[in-house]
């Protein structure tokens, strides 16, 4: 008789090894599944977020962002996080997306909001200078004072008002005087005892000349004392023509005031010729001498440059701030400069002239300098450039620019911004010199 167990041994462990291979395929076909299925659902969940995202980009055809902090881009309107200043709106329909590579195209509105200046690459002079902020003030060489001749109480008064322009016999104001009445009556006097009176022992003309000089002396003018020989009679009151020309910078009277001899009327400048004045170091001070020239910039006519003449450099320092007081003196024979206004003295020590480029076009970081030029067709594009030591005006051009170059002088960060906006932050990489 066979023995069956064996087989039956041998049959089960072969029906175990089955059911455990069947498990080990049963597992790898699970796990198989699982990241099949999981790499699906990421395929979903991507595609429709990035397919969400170009059309929101499509959508988007403005955005907003800062006057002060043009990286900030914002997607709907509000304030500015850096500064809580107000955003602006900057369209991009058509224009705005037309950039290829490096290059931005902008519209005369954005132009506009970006405060965006230009200038030409020309020769400039880049030799050392320095420049002091000074301010315009009155020359007081010509300074002039109107006072009282003779004591008396003042009618009223023609010049009220302080700025007024006052010329050399122009009425000033009239004055009421016992002391001049009595003069005129003298004068008047001797020329009647001149007509009726025949005394060879009394010289009558020296009385009249007397009386007269005492009468200009007084103020009154030669037509005047002709007018009152004509009319033969005395006026109660008195006009005092003035003596002076220029603008009337103070009024120290008043209608109805009693004067006394002496005593100051008004004051007027003469502004055909202004001074400026600045302060320098003290050790500055000494590189400046008298009579050196230098060029004035007056930011409020715009920017006009004046010739001027270094007329005082004063020998003692202020005690309080320990600086220098330097005095410019410049003409003004148009009348459009005026004291008070605020004024850029730039004093050269050297006059070196080459091609170079304003300094506030440079835009300068650790991968070298580069500046935004404007291309023929209205865009504007990045160029590096090397640039060698200058003022703080301009800048010599070693190489990366030719003359007639038309290079953003104001609002070359931002355009810098838009760029790292729409391109990314490497935007020197690949440009040539």
């Amino acid at each position: 008789m066979r023995n069956i167990y064996p087989t039956a041994k041998a049959s089960l462990k072969y029906k175990t090894m089955i059911k455990f291979n069947n498990h080990t395929i049963a597992f790898k076909t699970v796990s198989l599944f699982c990241l099949a299925f999981l790499f699906l659902i990421s395929l979903n969940s991507c595609h429709p977020k990035a397919k969400q995202q170009a059309v929101v980009k499509a959508q988007n055809k403005a955005y907003y962002t800062c006057s002060m902090h043009p990286q900030v881009h914002e997607d709907h309107d509000g304030n500015c996080p850096i500064c809580s200043m107000k955003l602006i709106k900057v369209e991009l329909t058509g224009t705005m997306n037309n950039m290829a590579g490096d290059k931005i195209i902008l519209t005369a509105t954005q132009v506009q909001l970006a405060a965006i200046q230009t200038d030409t690459v020309k020769e400039q002079n880049t030799g050392n200078e320095k420049t002091l902020t000074g301010t315009v003030t009155t020359d007081e060489t010509g300074a002039q004072e109107l006072s009282a001749r003779l004591a008396g109480r003042i009618q009223r008064l023609f010049v009220r008002a302080v700025g007024e322009k006052i010329t050399i016999g122009q009425p000033v104001y009239s004055l009421y005087s016992e002391d001049l009445q009595e003069a005129e009556k003298e004068y008047l006097l001797a020329k009647q005892q001149q007509k009726l009176l025949h005394n060879p022992d009394v010289d009558y003309q020296q009385l009249i000349v007397a009386a007269e000089s005492k009468l200009q002396l007084w103020g009154l003018a030669l037509s005047q004392i002709n007018s009152l020989a004509a009319s033969g009679k005395v006026s109660a009151s008195t006009v005092v023509l003035s003596k002076i020309n220029g603008t009337v910078s103070d009024i120290a009277v008043h209608e109805g005031d009693y004067v006394t001899e002496g005593m100051t009327i008004l004051k007027a400048q003469s502004l055909n010729r202004l001074w400026v004045e600045a302060q320098l170091y003290a050790n500055e001070a000494g590189i400046y001498k008298v009579n050196d020239l230098v060029n004035v910039s007056l930011p409020d006519l715009g920017g006009q440059i004046i010739k001027g003449k270094v007329g005082f450099v004063n020998p003692e320092l202020s005690e309080t701030s320990k600086v220098d007081l330097i005095r410019i003196s410049i003409p003004n024979t148009q009348g459009l400069v005026r004291p008070g206004m605020l004024a850029y003295i730039t004093i050269g020590n050297g006059g070196v002239h080459t091609m170079a480029v304003p300094a506030s076009a440079v835009l300068t970081d650790g991968r070298g300098s580069k500046v935004w030029i404007k291309n023929s067709d209205g865009g504007f594009s990045p160029k590096m450039i090397k640039v060698g030591s200058g003022n703080q005006n301009y800048l010599p051009i070693i190489s990366g620019l030719s003359p007639g170059s038309i290079v953003v002088t104001n609002g070359a960060y931002l355009l810098n911004s838009e760029a790292i906006f729409k391109n990314g932050g490497d935007q020197m990489a690949g440009m040539k010199m």
